[in-house]
């Protein structure tokens, strides 16, 4: 059975079970390590102080939006 085929008939039951199934793959599956280092923290903390001190030096969400959109349009 393919993966698209399950997740068709995933999308056949009811939403509770639905639920349930996403559960259980994601403790089978999505386990992973997503702790940052005690290095990237530290990088973390130190921009974001840094952008606290400089707040006008950042780049405007909305603009990185759309150069994001055109630069990786499919």
């Amino acid at each position: 059975m393919s993966a698209s085929e399950i997740l068709e008939q995933i999308r056949r039951l009811p939403p509770e079970e639905r639920y349930d199934v996403a559960e259980k793959v994601w403790e089978e599956f999505g386990g992973f390590d997503d702790e940052l280092s005690p290095e990237q923290a530290a990088e973390l903390d130190r921009r974001a102080e840094d952008a606290l001190k400089h707040p006008g030096r950042g780049t405007p969400w909305e603009e990185l939006r759309e150069e994001m959109l055109l630069k990786y349009k499919k």
